[in-house]
């Protein structure tokens, strides 16, 4: 969720607004060790919000050039506020 946020340039507070969940969720959320800890309704909110905006989750079975899970963003033009 880091590194999501830190590639759309985005803090806590936008998440939340964007997710529809309090700051407190994306703070334990983020705080986790490992998989990210919370109620899967807030989990699926959050994945939504980060999906829309045009973040890509990789997991371990996918695609990437380096190998492992991360995020990556779909197209440059989907940043907050530049999407159509």
């Amino acid at each position: 969720m880091r590194a999501a946020r830190a590639l759309l340039a985005i803090d806590q507070i936008k998440l939340a607004e964007l997710s529809g969940v309090s700051i407190a969720t994306i703070q334990r959320m983020e705080a986790s060790d490992g998989n990210v800890r919370g109620v899967v309704d807030s989990l699926t909110k959050v994945v939504h919000a980060l999906n829309s905006v045009g973040v890509d989750f990789i997991n371990d079975s996918e695609r990437s050039d380096r190998g492992g899970r991360g995020v990556r963003l779909r197209h440059t033009d989907m940043l907050l506020g530049k999407a159509h």
